[in-house]
């Protein structure tokens, strides 16, 4: 079977797909937020993969990100910087998780059906999800796989990510618990990074502990 031929659109056309001005188009490729067209002579053709940088930078938009913002973070993705400093333009800062490089369409095989404009924002958002050129980066190879096994399970994804952003939530305060804690009892700099171990263990085991008690349905006991 011969491969499907990927989209291609004019400046003109890419615009009304978007749902924005020509200008507007040009004023991102002005500003490197946008990669190069192909040129066919002094015709500009573009396809699906800026057509989803478009819609990205839409929805970060939506959300409160700046153009400068943006631009930053496409510059620092080309410049190649490290996943330490991918999680400080992510807002996240240091981890220790793995970041995955997926193609729009390996992201849409993760969560067949359920990669919508709503979805993709409250991801970036997160920020679970990031632009790199062509491909997209989640920050998390484990949240990836968590995610999508609970979606493979009949989760929606919508559910999935507000769960997130409240765990999230709940994982900023324990964080802030354990620093205070160290920090008022350790002077020395490397003790928290030294003692991040025992801190992971401690919220294992209480979240373990913590689901052991709720009942088999995880709802609420029966009356009697």
């Amino acid at each position: 079977m011969a491969e499907e031929k990927t989209r291609e659109y004019r400046t003109e056309e890419l615009a009304e797909a978007a749902g924005i001005p020509v200008r507007t188009l040009r004023f991102y490729r002005e500003r490197k937020l946008l990669p190069p067209p192909r040129r066919d002579g002094r015709i500009a053709w573009y396809d699906e993969h800026h057509l989803a940088r478009l819609r990205t930078i839409a929805a970060l938009l939506e959300r409160g990100h700046t153009l400068g913002g943006i631009a930053e973070l496409t510059a620092a993705f080309e410049n190649g910087r490290d996943v330490g400093q991918l999680g400080e333009l992510l807002g996240i800062g240091w981890s220790e998780e793995t970041p995955v490089r997926l193609t729009p369409e390996a992201l849409a095989d993760y969560f067949e059906g359920e990669v919508t404009p709503e979805n993709l924002a409250a991801a970036l958002d997160l920020g679970y999800l990031a632009v790199d050129g062509d491909e997209i980066v989640h920050v998390s190879r484990r949240l990836l796989e968590v995610s999508s096994a609970l979606v493979r399970e009949g989760v929606p994804l919508a559910a999935v990510l507000e769960t997130g952003r409240r765990v999230r939530e709940h994982a900023d305060a324990l964080a802030a618990l354990f620093t205070e804690l160290i920090s008022a009892h350790l002077a020395d700099e490397d003790a928290l990074p030294r003692l991040r171990p025992l801190a992971k263990s401690v919220v294992e085991a209480e979240l373990t502990m913590a689901m052991d008690r709720l009942p088999a349905s995880g709802g609420q006991e029966p009356d009697a």
